[in-house]
């Protein structure tokens, strides 16, 4: 019985503690909306300036700025302590952070920290993400020293010390510029 409670008790705790989301994602999503539907606007107007506009020529710039609007639509990411949350445009990732067995960088180009538990769960964050929202690196930076102690991240700890000297490194420069040091 004293099991029970205890665990109903932090349950509660965990449900009461405020989610942590990405403070740059509303911008970006309005961004996202904006290129799309100035893309379709131009192409048609420019195709009605030329008189060659037709229903199918419509369509297909429509169709592209949806496009466009899907390529261009950002990631929303919220933390809350013990889980992070990815949500896509058409899919939504959870990894529980304070269970993570691996933290890696995505091969490429453009990239990923892809962070996987021990459910087999994966989730991919934007490093720029957590570089431009300290509270959400907070909280995955606890989680993941918690993953440490319980002696269940096996490989990661060299990208989450490059990530945290990244952020670190970023955090300095902001608190610099809006002190009027930089």
């Amino acid at each position: 019985m004293g099991r029970r409670t205890t665990r109903a008790a932090a349950g509660e705790v965990q449900q009461r503690e405020p989610a942590t989301h990405d403070v740059t994602w509303a911008g970006e999503a309005r961004s996202a909306v904006g290129y799309a539907t100035l893309l379709s606007t131009l192409l048609t107007l420019v195709d009605a300036a030329a008189g060659t506009l037709t229903y199918p020529r419509t369509a297909l710039w429509l169709a592209l700025g949806a496009l466009l609007f899907a390529v261009l639509w950002p990631t929303r990411v919220t933390a809350v302590r013990g889980r992070l949350i990815s949500r896509g445009l058409w899919r939504r990732r959870e990894v529980h952070t304070d269970r993570l067995v691996s933290v890696r960088w995505s091969p490429g180009v453009s990239q990923r920290l892809i962070l996987r538990d021990a459910d087999g769960n994966r989730a991919e964050v934007d490093p720029r993400v957590l570089k431009a929202n300290p509270a959400l690196w907070h909280v995955l930076d606890t989680d993941t020293r918690t993953s440490v102690e319980r002696g269940l991240l096996c490989c990661g700890e060299t990208a989450l010390r490059q990530l945290a000297a990244r952020v670190d490194g970023e955090t300095a420069r902001n608190v610099f510029k809006v002190s009027g040091l930089q």
